[in-house]
């Protein structure tokens, strides 16, 4: 999508910059696994917030925000349109509304919850959030031990839960340093039949591992002293699973299966978050005519995401 309305607006005289919203295209060496844009994608239209940071260095929600409100602001410097494209869904409200004042990371409270998990399983631990924030477990599976670990820790180390701490006014404006208006336009792309989106995230899988995901993985681990698997890089879909494969803890069919279940839940998540974002303007990616209809839309606008 993101290349085929660049396309269109230089068809147009208007010149587009892609900046990415995807939390896996940041790091560097990860390129099979996060479906990172060929090089020939990238040449062609100018890209930001990829291959910006190390695997073993975090890059967080609020630094996306600051480097995006940046990026925004020398693109249109240029005269030419911003389109964000990606799925991290918490980089766009730290881009459009801030960051609420959340407590930071405890590490103390952290290793305290991954050793209870290693005893009782993070089933249990789920359950232990579900009873002190049941709004924030009700939008988490209960294997997705990222997310659960985060929620309790907020609500171990502040004593109020993550769904209220989300309710409260963030701390940024959404104007940030440069105080420059955001003014996105949200345009939210959901196909209408699952089932294609179920079966074109199969298709992906096998095609990283033609490509070589497996080797990217060995690659990594190879050359990255500092990696572990609580890295957020490595909490990424299918890079969580392919450690664990060569670590020896699954096997090549386990690999398969919980990649693909974990990436159809990470489209269950976006789509869920999006619906309830009011603002937003659907467009189905299975509907040439709703395809063409937001080509119009978005270089009607000039700036979108």
């Amino acid at each position: 999508m993101s290349m085929r309305f660049a396309r269109a607006a230089k068809k147009h005289g208007r010149t587009v910059e892609i900046i990415s919203m995807d939390s896996a295209l940041v790091y560097r060496g990860m390129d099979i696994g996060t479906a990172k844009p060929s090089k020939e994608e990238m040449q062609e239209v100018i890209h930001h917030g990829i291959d910006i940071a190390n695997p073993e260095d975090p890059y967080s929600a609020a630094r996306f925000a600051k480097d995006a409100k940046q990026w925004i602001q020398e693109i249109r410097a240029r005269g030419n349109i911003p389109l964000i494209v990606g799925g991290t869904m918490l980089y766009w409200r730290a881009l459009a509304h801030g960051l609420s004042n959340m407590p930071t990371a405890s590490p103390e409270i952290r290793a305290d919850i991954e050793e209870r998990a290693k005893e009782l399983g993070w089933h249990a631990i789920y359950d232990e959030l579900a009873q002190v924030d049941p709004i924030t477990a009700a939008r988490l599976e209960k294997n997705d031990a990222q997310r659960i670990q985060r929620a309790l820790e907020i609500f171990i180390q502040s004593g109020k839960p993550m769904s209220e701490w989300l309710k409260e006014e963030p701390k940024d404006t959404g104007r940030g340093d440069s105080d420059i208006p955001v003014n996105l336009r949200l345009i939210s792309i959901e196909p209408s039949d699952r089932s294609v989106l179920h079966s074109r995230i199969a298709q992906r899988f096998e095609i990283m591992m033609d490509q070589g995901f497996i080797e990217e993985m060995q690659v990594l681990r190879r050359n990255a002293a500092l990696l572990h698997p609580d890295l957020p890089s490595m909490r990424a879909v299918g890079y969580r699973q392919a450690w664990q494969y060569l670590d020896g803890n699954i096997n090549l069919e386990e690999l398969k299966e919980q990649s693909i279940a974990a990436t159809r839940q990470l489209a269950k998540r976006q789509l869920t978050w999006l619906r309830g974002i009011a603002e937003r303007e659907v467009f189905d990616p299975l509907s040439e005519s709703d395809m063409d209809r937001c080509e119009q839309v978005c270089l009607a606008h000039h700036q979108m995401i």
